[in-house]
């Protein structure tokens, strides 16, 4: 019979801690010891990418996870305790998330569960593509040199949403943590009651029930155990078309503040610090006269009579110059406006397609029969939808501001560009010249409004002036803005201060005239996150234990020794609705390998829940004719499909080449209508390894379904 030959071999400067197949394309995921994650191709092992580790997402891979549809990879980092959804065609974040403990195993699965309201809500999905106007892509990078966006656009961000059909990743982490993310982004569930290190995870496609491996160690010298937990989630199948609806909507709600969170970010990017010129230039001209009069009066006889003191002459002409102020100006009409644009065109669509999914939350929030029991709360939401509110008031007070702040930086430079060139003694061009009184009055209330020194501002940031407005609302901080809109002798204000019942009205969104556009949007981050946190909440206490069983101690050797893949293994029977666990009892049974299985519904059983599974000796004489009858240990074994387990078996006594071998293993061959009688009764308080004798054996003989792995060596 012809053996499995190497084909060929790749030698990588890291050693792998972690692998995982791509569930579509012939892709291999890679983590290695320096925490970079690798993305491979199957067939020629050609890189794809690498993404290095940085300080903000961490440095120590401790699981990978592909999404069912093959298109985002997650890992989980030790080190930072985050969560990185990766796009599969790019090494680059597309969202991350904080989890409490360090994540030891994920799992990502997803429903396979038909039903005619699933299908309906499957096909109405699109309805808010036709109520809501496509999101603006976002640019990709803003060019410093050029002064505008590139006009490469980035979409990225919408392949989180994914496809319809609710997939959920599940992670495991030590001391019994356990979360459910629907579509890997929106938590449902937090589930306690679990002891022990997570090493296997299984959510069932039906969502009834979830299969948990965990290593219990009760003290630093003792063996650690292995236990097998069976954990009922039946509020989630039985809840399945509220689940799924509920999950799209915050899954969307998710994405949306992820845009939003990217458009800050390029709004920042164009936003430079050659607008702070003129303050700290102002600064240093207070710091260094020796005249009494102010700064706004230096401006104003300026303005008034033409003519400039020697100080503010030397500031002009030999500090900001003719040609620095032509750059001041253009950076600042240039920055202004590409602020602008993404205020308009992606701040305020975000967060009205954000208004829209949070409204419509609130209308299934408020059909309690339904969303009742799963903790969708119509109070908590409200809050949401209010904070929502607070930023898109933010947002139009910042245009207003870049507005008002682009016709006052116009006019004034306009005006002291001819002063410039007057005291240079340079031609003035007839068109600079004409300025009307209209002019004049416009340039005379800007110096009075924004040229005033404030010693106090000194304190705070180190300048006397803050001629430049818009910057503030864009630092990412926690101080009250430096100059906040001027509000005296505003109607609307004056007539709401006035007004009791509208003061407190829940029409109209709280505003915060004090805070910049990123204090109000941590704001509305953080009620949002509340908001969503709910549902996790009940629907994790609603997780209970359905079955606890301690199955092996596992040695220190074995413990230590690095493997890419660990026993026991898990898997969901799709079909059948069954949970299996593979797993072996090395000091007991070395030669045998153990099959747990339990319905999905955790209300009914399942004949044969344990066996054990013996090869026949043929198997050994058929690799060496003349040799006595020889011991197999099982390596590793993984479900090849729902009928098919895959082992790799080793040959307790070496010989050279011919020690390991890979089967298939039909599971007809192993449960067969034979032994029905022979039950084995599960004891909580004892061992599944301290039973092992009474536990029924199935000696299965393959025929050709094996091969050696010639010339490798399987651990």
């Amino acid at each position: 019979m012809p053996a499995f030959r190497q084909v060929g071999e790749k030698q990588l400067p890291q050693e792998v801690v972690f692998m995982s197949w791509s569930p579509k394309r012939d892709l291999i995921a890679l983590a290695n010891r320096a925490g970079e994650v690798l993305l491979h191709r199957l067939a020629n092992f050609q890189r794809v990418w690498s993404l290095p580790p940085n300080e903000n997402t961490g440095k120590e891979v401790t699981a990978l996870a592909w999404r069912p549809d093959g298109k985002i990879l997650a890992f989980g980092l030790a080190d930072t305790k985050r969560i990185i959804l990766c796009d599969v065609e790019k090494p680059e974040s597309l969202h991350s998330f904080s989890v409490d403990l360090s994540i030891t195993y994920m799992h990502w699965m997803e429903v396979t569960e038909e039903s005619s309201l699933l299908t309906s809500f499957y096909n109405a999905e699109d309805e808010s593509n036709l109520l809501l106007p496509k999101l603006p892509a976002l640019p990709k990078n803003y060019s410093t040199t050029a002064k505008i966006f590139s006009e490469e656009k980035s979409d990225e961000i919408m392949k989180l949403l994914g496809d319809v059909r609710l997939n959920a990743l599940v992670l495991g982490g030590s001391s019994g943590f356990i979360e459910i993310y629907a579509y890997g982004m929106f938590k449902i569930a937090t589930v306690t009651g679990v002891a022990g290190s997570c090493r296997g995870l299984c959510l069932s496609s039906d969502l009834k029930s979830l299969s948990v491996i965990t290593e219990i160690q009760s003290s630093s010298d003792s063996e650690a155990e292995i236990t097998y937990f069976q954990l009922d989630t039946s509020l989630l199948s039985s809840y399945l078309p509220e689940v799924t609806r509920m999950a799209r909507k915050f899954t969307h709600i998710s994405t949306l503040l992820q845009y939003i969170k990217l458009s800050l970010t390029c709004m920042c990017e164009a936003w430079e610090e050659i607008l702070m010129q003129m303050d700290s230039r102002l600064t240093k001209f207070v710091q260094e006269k020796n005249t009494t009069t102010s700064v706004q009066d230096e401006f104003m006889q300026l303005l008034l009579w033409g003519k400039a003191s020697l100080e503010l002459q030397a500031l002009l002409m030999n500090q900001l110059t003719v040609k620095g102020l032509k750059k001041l100006g253009q950076s600042i009409e240039s920055s202004y406006s590409s602020i602008q644009k993404l205020v308009i065109s992606h701040l305020q669509s975000g967060s009205e397609a954000l208004l829209y999914h949070l409204s419509e939350l609130k209308g299934m929030a408020l059909w309690k029969q339904k969303y009742e029991s799963l903790g969708l709360d119509a109070s908590g939401i409200d809050e949401a939808i209010t904070a929502v509110g607070s930023f898109i008031l933010k947002a139009n007070e910042l245009l207003q501001v870049i507005d008002s702040s682009m016709k006052n930086f116009k006019a004034f430079f306009r005006w002291l560009y001819v002063a410039m060139l007057r005291m240079s003694e340079d031609h003035v061009l007839p068109e600079l010249n004409k300025m009307t009184q209209k002019d004049i009055t416009f340039v005379a209330d800007f110096l009075t409004e924004h040229f005033n020194e404030a010693p106090e501002l000194y304190n705070r940031k180190g300048k006397y002036f803050n001629v430049e407005r818009v910057g503030q609302y864009l630092k990412d901080e926690d101080d009250d803005l430096v100059s906040p809109p001027n509000t005296e002798g505003n109607q609307w204000f004056n007539f709401l201060k006035d007004s009791t019942h509208l003061k407190e009205s829940p029409l109209l969104f709280p505003y915060y005239p004090e805070k910049s556009l990123h204090f109000v949007k941590r704001q509305m981050e953080g009620v949002i996150d509340q908001c969503l946190q709910k549902p996790a909440d009940v629907i994790g206490k609603s997780v209970h234990q359905a079955a606890c069983m301690s199955l092996y101690k596992i040695s220190q050797s074995e413990d230590c020794t690095p493997q890419l893949f660990k026993l026991p293994f898990l898997w969901n029977d799709k079909t059948s609705n069954l949970h299996y666990v593979l797993f072996t009892m090395l000091e007991n049974s070395i030669s045998k390998i153990h099959i747990l299985r339990r319905h999905t519904d955790t209300s009914r059983s399942v004949s044969n829940g344990i066996l054990a599974v013996e090869f026949g000796n043929f198997l050994n004489n058929s690799i060496n004719e003349s040799s006595d009858s020889r011991c197999y240990s099982c390596l590793d074994a993984h479900f090849y499909d729902d009928e098919t387990v895959t082992v790799v078996l080793k040959e307790s006594v070496q010989q050279e080449g011919k020690e390991r071998v890979l089967a298939q293993l039909p599971l007809s061959s192993v449960y067969t209508d034979e032994d029905q009688d022979r039950k084995f009764i599960w004891d909580s308080m004892e061992r599944l390894d301290e039973r092992s004798g009474e536990i029924p054996t199935r000696t299965v003989f393959l025929e050709n379904q094996w091969r050696v792995l010639e010339n490798m060596k399987a651990h």
